[in-house]
């Protein structure tokens, strides 16, 4: 089946969905969608409870989603926005490149090839196809798909950690597995699961794959209790209803914005090799209910090292929309095939086949939430807020644990602030902004049992938070010591162009991380720290950034940022600097008090210059 066969199929389905609505009673629909959302849910708390990895069992970088047999997704888990799409891609691929008489009860597929669909190597997608009777010719086929798309923590290639951000190409990140067959018609390939195991360091991989697996096939199980409940054909009604559903309420919220081009820019400060201000730039067109989103004068720079393939775009592009929009608009197929969505080849957010994709998945794939906030931000101002994080890639530290003689290679998940913005009407909340979903962050002591070191602080940083009639969310000071000899291996950005701020809002604290922090010979990561030594007793120091702020800081209300210097946010100097708000009386002795004649003077002052 191509993908035309695949388009021409959805829209027929989609002119029957009309005809069949009167036999459908809306009720049902919500019922089956619901109740596939809850299976999405259980396939992916079943990864969290049998993988075998911190980063798997732990983190909650996976996301489920139930996509129908041409494709099209129909529900998906709370799990990191950016999966949404990137999850259906490589399914569709399957479809086009294998057809869909290779998709026999009883299979499992595997795929990491961020080239068909997904975001970089470490993100395997694990499906399995759900097979029903169908009434009409009294066979089985193929209704459903069931699907859960994981992080895992390798890939092979030259660096561990799946993260070669130096490489010249994709080969030399890691393995590519465009698809596979792992498990066939019950039956497991051995063959191809233990080439997928020796080409990972991480011993335990296996046992995460196999939790995907297990995942798949569980979504398969109570899909077929479903599809034996409620019967095929109205199943794949209610398909077909949610997701004109989803396109119909998208389109009215669209309906509902002033019509017109809203264009911004944004920048992400390097890439790994240190070529400087990586760009992006967006052009929105909003006409009735029709929104384009463009991507056309991105940079096209060859020498770049870091790309963002299509399908990571347009995860990180519909994760912003969502945020902007009515959260009761289901997240299916409707909502997404709404947008139309240009991203010209070539450009760092749709590479040409072969480019390095593990750092810009991050970035400037996350910075697309920035660009589109930055660009609607007068025109839907109560819902401009980024999307993104400014987090370059983890911090992974590899080295050899003497408690058990392994190789480890840690990914610095433990609990940090930094990068949230604030929105309109209320200050940033939380550690970490909502584009990273429900991703969880291991505590201290969780990764302190796991891997040879102590941290040691984990402490907001007053004066950290952007400036705003709302406040942003303060960045984190950060203190790690390894115990053993080691090498610490990332890349760092939001130190030029720190989380910017909305609506007349300053920006957050830039990022800075030190390796060796305090010793005689530190090194400050300028861009890319690759493979520093590190001797037992140093330490990892990051300082991560702060979220922007909301509105002019000159209308935040002056109790407000008392409580935030009591809070220790703000300090008292930072309290007149930045909001122009003048106390009196002493923090250590908890005197303080709102000098209001003073700071009404000073903050008229101050609007006088700007004027």
């Amino acid at each position: 089946m191509t993908s035309v066969d695949i388009a021409r199929l959805a829209a027929s389905r989609g002119r029957l969905a009309a005809a069949t609505a009167a036999r459908l009673d809306p009720v049902t629909a919500e019922v089956v969608r619901n109740g596939m959302e809850t299976i999405c849910f259980e396939m992916a708390v079943y990864v969290s409870r049998t993988a075998t990895t911190p980063i798997l069992n732990q983190s909650n970088e996976r996301n489920a989603t139930i996509l129908d047999a041409q494709g099209r997704l129909a529900a998906l888990s709370v799990g990191i926005p950016q999966f949404m799409l990137t999850s259906t891609l490589p399914v569709r691929f399957a479809l086009e490149f294998l057809g869909v008489e290779e998709f026999r009860e009883g299979d499992v597929f595997v795929a990491n090839d961020p080239y068909h669909g997904g975001g970089h190597l470490p993100d395997y997608n694990v499906f399995a196809p759900v097979f029903a009777d169908d009434p009409a010719t009294g066979t089985r086929r193929m209704v459903l798909i069931a699907s859960i798309q994981c992080h895992h923590g390798d890939t092979g290639g030259a660096v561990p950690g799946g993260y070669n951000v130096t490489a010249a190409d994709i080969w030399g990140e890691g393995v590519r597995w465009p698809v596979v067959k792992v498990i066939d018609q019950g039956r497991e390939r051995r063959d191809v699961l233990y080439a997928l195991q020796v080409n990972n360091r991480i011993p335990d991989y296996i046992g995460d794959l196999r939790a995907q697996i297990g995942a798949a096939q569980l979504g398969v199980s109570r899909l077929q209790e479903i599809l034996l409940r409620q019967g095929t054909e109205r199943v794949e009604q209610a398909v077909d209803a949610m997701i004109d559903y989803a396109a119909k309420r998208f389109r009215e919220e669209v309906a509902s914005w002033p019509d017109g081009v809203y264009e911004a820019d944004a920048y992400v400060d390097h890439d790994p090799l240190g070529n400087p201000d990586v760009h992006l730039h967006v052009a929105i067109t909003v006409s009735g209910s029709d929104i384009s989103i463009d991507f056309t004068g991105s940079d096209t720079r060859p020498e770049l090292q870091a790309w963002s393939t299509f399908g990571n775009t347009r995860g990180y592009t519909i994760g912003q929309l969502a945020s902007m929009m009515d959260p009761e608009i289901p997240k299916n197929e409707g909502f997404f095939e709404s947008i139309e969505l240009v991203v010209p080849p070539g450009c760092v957010l749709n590479p040409a086949p072969g480019k390095p994709v593990s750092a810009g998945t991050h970035h400037p794939g996350a910075d697309v939430g920035e660009v589109i906030a930055l660009a609607m931000q007068h025109v839907l101002p109560d819902k401009a807020v980024p999307q993104t994080y400014k987090t370059g890639i983890p911090t992974v530290i590899r080295g050899i644990d003497p408690r058990t003689g392994q190789a480890f290679v840690d990914h610095s998940a433990e609990v940090y602030a930094g990068w949230c913005n604030a929105a309109k009407g209320i200050d940033a909340w939380g550690a970490l902004s909502t584009s990273f979903g429900n991703l969880w962050k291991a505590t201290a002591e969780i990764n302190e049992s796991l891997f040879p070191h102590v941290q040691w602080s984990r402490d907001y940083r007053t004066d950290s938070g952007g400036a705003g009639q709302w406040r942003g969310i303060c960045g984190s000071h950060y203190e790690k010591e390894v115990r053993v000899d080691s090498t610490v291996y990332t890349y760092v950005v939001g130190m030029k162009y720190p989380m910017v701020g909305i609506c007349g809002g300053k920006n957050g604290s830039p990022n800075e991380m030190i390796l060796r922090y305090g010793s005689a010979d530190p090194v400050r990561v300028e861009h890319t720290a690759n493979n520093v030594p590190m001797r037992a007793g140093d330490r990892v120091m990051y300082d991560y950034g702060g979220g922007g702020g909301w509105g002019d800081p000159l209308d935040r209300d002056p109790q407000a940022v008392l409580d935030d210097v009591l809070d220790e946010y703000v300090s008292v100097a930072g309290a007149e600097r930045d909001y122009a708000v003048v106390l009196t009386g002493s923090l250590s002795d908890l005197t303080l008090a709102v000098d209001a004649a003073a700071t009404d003077r000073l903050r008229a002052e101050r609007s006088k210059v700007r004027r």
